[in-house]
């Protein structure tokens, strides 16, 4: 697999996110408000860590990484 096939399906992929969140907000509207994701909020500033939410993330990436560098 070249680069260019990579980067060029990174950029469906991102454009695919994007139209979802775009038009069907309600289907990742659990998405940074998971246990464990935590928001400070004192005297008009808000501090969100989405510690939960990047970790699935995470997990979520190196899944798919894994799945294609064995193709």
């Amino acid at each position: 697999m070249r680069i260019a096939d990579v980067v060029l399906a990174v950029g469906v992929i991102l454009v695919v996110v994007g139209l979802v969140l775009r038009f069907a907000p309600w289907l990742v509207a659990w998405f940074g408000r998971l246990p464990g994701d935590l928001r400070f909020e004192r005297d008009g500033t808000t501090v969100f860590v989405p510690i939960t939410s990047m970790l699935l993330v995470s997990i979520l990436l190196s899944v798919v990484l894994t799945i294609v560098a064995r193709r």
